[in-house]
């Protein structure tokens, strides 16, 4: 596939790869294979959770596991949340590959004891401490990599660097699946899960040989460019750093790009886990009014079709986004999201039409509902304050929505139907049919120095 760039005045046709050498296939090996980890150690606790709850919780709280599930989960989506934000803010300060580094060793030693929990407040806790180190992760490696990457290539290695999540959570299901077969630890083999969850603490050993630091981040720092976006770039510099977080609101054209961003991610976030949660148990519903005789299997049926059209999404959305702009991919998502969420919950009644909508809806509401958020924050902020600003952006929006395991169940119950639930919040999507048209076009434009 070709991409169109313009040094100078003369439009040269490239194809997108063109450039590209070692080093930057490096820098997003590393970034991928750390949001592979942060896919599986996500997607793990989903699938494990039933095990962990039957052989942590008396008698007494498993009538509630519901409840306990949702307190699991939502407690692990804090801690990612809160991490992601203290952790961009730091990559700022210390660096891209320090703080990816970090990241990556720590979620990785919390994630092997969690393996040796055996209280369930004392699996909440290190799932916390897990989630906080994983969150800083996302928002160091899209900087890193937008950093480092030429401007014709960098929207498509940004969405690479997004299909590692959901790599992750495919190999987080084959990895239950083998074990599975032979449950060599009995109700205890979900341990092993997060066993092997451990392994990437040997991937530090990579990023410190094979990534350098980010130049553009380096020269930022050197020469004191503490304003948050190019409009202020003639401003008197300041020989006192501003503190990063504060840097993004403080003038009105970076505030409003934040403001905006933030909107859009709490779309993105609050409609995928109104639709990846209640999606599997939905499958299983249709299963059983259709007579199907192992109606759960139709629940992880569902969940890795919904997962396998985000793949596939994140694979060619900076394509998509190079080819008609950021702010048409971002209108075009939301509105393929809107739209795939009604079909799914409304107009499709037998499993085997789930099947193929839940792929589509996957393909919207978790890939390109998130590849936007790899590709165009970055293109808003300069150096000294982009993973700040990404990782605000990313992460702000899970400070809100981690309440929504732990209420599920109340949510169904106040909609009446999983349908009529899953629908009436991914109106939500309607705001991104809006908020676009009033950000600024980052196409063919070089990052903010």
């Amino acid at each position: 596939m070709n991409s169109t760039i313009n040094p100078g005045s003369q439009g040269i046709k490239l194809r997108w790869y063109t450039g590209l050498n070692p080093k930057h296939w490096r820098v997003l090996a590393a970034s991928w294979l750390g949001w592979v980890f942060d896919g599986y150690e996500a997607y793990a606790l989903f699938i494990v959770m039933p095990f962990v709850l039957k052989t942590m919780l008396t008698p007494e709280m498993l009538a509630n596991k519901a409840i306990y599930a949702g307190i699991a989960i939502g407690i692990t989506l804090l801690g990612w949340g809160m991490g992601g934000m203290v952790g961009g803010i730091m990559a700022d300060y210390v660096g891209r590959k320090k703080m990816m580094v970090y990241s990556v060793f720590f979620y990785a030693l919390f994630t092997g004891f969690t393996a040796c929990a055996n209280d369930f407040w004392v699996f909440c806790f290190l799932r916390f401490i897990t989630g906080f180190a994983m969150g800083s992760e996302w928002s160091t490696g899209v900087a890193l990599l937008a950093e480092t990457w030429p401007n014709h290539a960098r929207p498509k290695g940004a969405g690479f660097l997004q299909s590692g999540f959901g790599f992750g959570t495919l190999i987080a299901a084959l990895t239950w699946f083998v074990l599975s077969q032979t449950m060599p630890l009995g109700q205890d083999t979900w341990r092993l899960v997060f066993v092997v969850g451990a392994l990437p603490a040997f991937f530090c050993l990579y990023i410190r040989r094979a990534v350098d630091e980010s130049e553009k981040w380096v020269q930022a720092i050197r020469a004191q460019r503490w304003a948050a976006t190019e409009s202020v770039d003639g401003e008197q510099k300041q020989a006192k750093r501003p503190f990063t977080l504060t840097e993004i609101f403080r003038e009105p054209e970076s505030r409003k790009r934040t403001i905006l961003a933030f909107m859009l991610s709490l779309t993105t976030t609050v409609g995928w886990w109104a639709i990846s949660a209640l999606l599997p148990e939905y499958a299983v519903q249709i299963a059983k009014a259709g007579g199907e005789l192992t109606p759960a299997i139709w629940g992880l049926r569902a969940a890795l079709l919904y997962t396998g059209g985000a793949v596939v999404a994140y694979l060619i959305s900076g394509f998509l986004a190079d080819a008609i702009g950021r702010r048409s991919f971002i209108f075009f998502t939301y509105l393929g999201s809107l739209i795939t969420t009604v079909i799914t919950y409304q107009l499709v009644h037998s499993i085997e039409l789930l099947m193929v909508s839940a792929f589509i809806n996957g393909f919207f509401t978790l890939g390109f509902a998130y590849s936007w958020m790899a590709i165009y924050p970055v293109e808003l902020f300069t150096s000294s304050v982009r993973a700040t600003a990404a990782s605000f952006i990313f992460n702000a929006a899970r400070l809100i929505a981690w309440v929504f395991p732990i209420i599920a169940g109340s949510i169904i119950k106040t909609f009446g139907s999983i349908p009529q639930a899953a629908t009436c919040i991914g109106l939500i999507y309607l705001i991104g049919l809006v908020v676009p048209w009033f950000m600024p076009e980052t196409r063919g434009k070089p990052l903010p120095e």
